[in-house]
């Protein structure tokens, strides 16, 4: 098994329900307002706005791999993000003036706190984590990054969610003139995801602020972005700005587009095909033309910390 933990670390510590609700002491300032925009001196000391600035107090995670890094180059310059272009080296061109400061998110829907935050007063009481995460691409293709971020059960316990939300929506920038990709109708902008609340409260997701201890490059989903390392790369929304908990289950950009191929829950499973291509067998990017590919692995390795969460669930019928 490739994805492995400290042997001290039981799969049911993991998954348990204290572990989604309960795994750190909640800060409540800056959210505990809750709505409307909150000014925040010394935003260098939470996330810099310099390209390849360094992160600061950052904490290792025990739900790390320790297989290899892939290199900083290639996490940087083979991407999908097709707010900036289809190709896989198109956002590493393509973003390299897009501006993510200001940066605003807004919560809605069904939580007690809502309204609209910047983006240092959203992440500031939270402290930042490197979890070095095995992810996995529909298109067959895997990494291991290592992803700087937050608890995503963190910031949700701290907005309150009503007994109602049952989902959590989450929405990218829209705007044209700064991605380039969105002039094009290739999707219907702006993309948009969602995860179960079960699925949002695991400890293994994440909101990324940064990769190898560093602020979050442009490609790669700047200023803040979804990491959910069981489920394909699609899932990781990227550039986000809007947070909504929903009582039914939201639409997602690649499902209306072809729902067909790509479906809600987009677990990493190699029993079910894409319709185009196999799943059972994966390349590591950067292990070279020739390397042979190997199998990939049920839920990307995650098996025994997120199964749980999909008991009597069919995994083929909910791609």
């Amino acid at each position: 098994m490739l994805i492995r933990k400290p042997a001290d670390i039981r799969p049911s510590e993991i998954t348990s329900k204290s572990n989604y609700v309960n795994r750190r002491s909640f800060i409540k300032a800056g959210l505990a307002a809750g709505g409307g925009l909150i000014a925040s001196p010394g935003l260098s000391a939470v996330l810099p706005r310099e390209p390849r600035a360094k992160l600061d107090d950052i904490s290792p995670s025990p739900f790390s791999t320790d297989e290899t890094p892939t290199s900083y180059e290639d996490i940087t310059t083979y991407n999908n993000f097709y707010e900036f272009g289809t190709g896989k080296d198109d956002p590493h061109r393509n973003a390299r003036d897009f501006e993510p400061w200001p940066w605003t998110l807004e919560v809605e829907g069904h939580a007690d706190k809502t309204g609209a935050f910047h983006l240092e007063d959203f992440v500031k009481p939270y402290a930042l984590e490197e979890r070095i995460y095995r992810m996995r691409c529909v298109e067959a293709w895997s990494m291991v990054i290592p992803w700087v971020g937050i608890p995503l059960a963190d910031v949700i316990k701290t907005l309150q969610p009503t007994s109602k939300a049952k989902y959590v929506a989450f929405r990218t920038l829209h705007d044209p003139k700064r991605m380039p990709g969105q002039r094009r109708r290739v999707l219907d902008w702006p993309y948009r995801e969602g995860l179960t609340i079960a699925e949002a409260m695991h400890p293994l997701t994440i909101l990324a602020v940064g990769v190898y201890d560093e602020v979050m490059p442009n490609q790669n989903g700047a200023p803040i972005r979804l990491v959910v390392p069981w489920k394909y790369g699609f899932k990781g929304i990227k550039s986000i700005v809007g947070i909504r908990f929903t009582e039914r289950m939201p639409r997602t950009s690649w499902n209306m587009s072809a729902p067909h191929e790509y479906g809600f829950y987009a677990n990493v499973n190699p029993n079910v095909d894409h319709p185009r291509w196999s799943q059972a067998r994966e390349r590591r990017i950067g292990s070279g033309l020739f390397a042979s590919r190997q199998p990939t692995l049920m839920f990307n390795g995650y098996a025994e910390q997120v199964a749980s969460l999909y008991e009597g669930l069919d995994l083929v019928r909910n791609y």
